[in-house]
């Protein structure tokens, strides 16, 4: 088993991957997240989560020209993660078209953008230095980001929050990210780990997180979370709801409550012309966003959410590995003409 502090050589087989063409027919236009100017260069983009990893070989407008997707390794400590993304990356562009590539983790990165500082649903994810161990397997250049900032970057590229300035975003999934838009700029603070809504406590009392906090929102709105309302898939869940089931209503009606009183403090502190919901989970948005919104009305008062729209995101699984690429894009690819 490769060690937790340092990546193996990459000598182990291709994991199995599915690449796949797209259509190349969407013309892009660039929001206000960063207005540098790219060169004309591919770029890949990885959304790193701890089930899945999630690749695409992009062009510099976001149309999509490969894609991969692989089991994440279980475990998944750092060594064997990176011996993985090595090869999925090695297959997805064999010629070596891309010079850059952006990777999203789910937790925060160092002010450099080239070390993962914790990564709390990964196991032995404490600073690890990953952009120093796949450059040189890769002979890439390589930045680090958090996934909630990649899928709101994704989103204001081509997705829910082109042309809006101050957005916030939340990830429901494995467990619960986001990022934060002020201004058209990503809200990182000093020291690139700020922007974590779902470690916000919302109950003193509330289950133990493996961030160290106890009852906090990722408790309650994540997969986790949802489980313990229903003992089921959810999409089964939602399948049920869509079919009527008043049960199932019901849960997506509470779940959408929980969420609404996190939401709700997000707002106070942002004040957002649009709040986004990602992620696994929002494959249920329908049914639960009028709960949501209905809780957010009933806590945040009339000046504090004028004009909020509270709406679901548009890119769905692609929105972290497009915002990864559009990163590595604004702080790479200038200097690789």
């Amino acid at each position: 088993m490769p060690s937790e502090s340092t990546p193996p050589e990459p000598t182990q087989p291709d994991p199995t991957l599915s690449d796949q063409r797209l259509p190349n027919n969407t013309e892009v236009n660039n929001t206000e997240v960063n207005n540098t100017e790219v060169i004309g260069t591919e770029v890949i983009g990885v959304d790193l989560g701890g089930t899945a990893i999630k690749l695409a070989r992009l062009d510099q407008k976001g149309q999509a020209l490969a894609e991969a997707e692989l089991i994440t390794p279980q475990p998944a400590v750092p060594g064997a993660v990176t011996v993985a993304l090595c090869a999925a990356i090695e297959r997805l562009d064999p010629h070596h078209k891309a010079k850059v590539v952006g990777v999203g983790l789910p937790g925060p990165m160092d002010a450099s953008s080239r070390v993962a500082r914790v990564c709390i649903n990964l196991p032995g994810w404490v600073d690890v230095p990953l952009a120093d161990w796949l450059e040189p397997r890769l002979n890439r250049r390589v930045t680090l980001a958090n996934d909630g900032n990649c899928a709101l970057v994704g989103e204001a590229w081509r997705g829910a929050a082109r042309d809006v300035s101050d957005v916030v975003l939340l990830t429901l999934g494995t467990g619960v990210g986001g990022g934060v838009l002020l201004g058209g700029k990503l809200f990182t603070g000093h020291n690139g780990a700020a922007a974590e809504p779902g470690l916000i406590g919302v109950d003193p009392e509330g289950p133990p997180c493996n961030s160290g906090n106890s009852g906090s929102l990722e408790q309650f709105a994540s997969i986790t979370g949802l489980g313990r309302l229903w003992d089921g898939d959810p999409a089964q869940l939602s399948r049920l709801a869509a079919a009527g089931d008043q049960a199932a209503l019901a849960v997506w009606e509470r779940y959408g409550r929980i969420l609404g009183v996190g939401i709700s403090s997000l707002v106070y502190m942002f004040t957002p012309e649009v709040v986004l919901v990602g992620g696994g989970l929002a494959g249920g948005s329908v049914h639960f966003l009028p709960s949501l919104r209905r809780e957010v009305e009933r806590r945040v008062q009339d000046v504090s959410r004028e004009g909020l729209q509270i709406r679901a995101c548009a890119l769905g699984n692609s929105a972290g590995r497009l915002g990864a690429a559009r990163l590595a894009l604004e702080r790479l690819a200038p200097e690789h003409p």
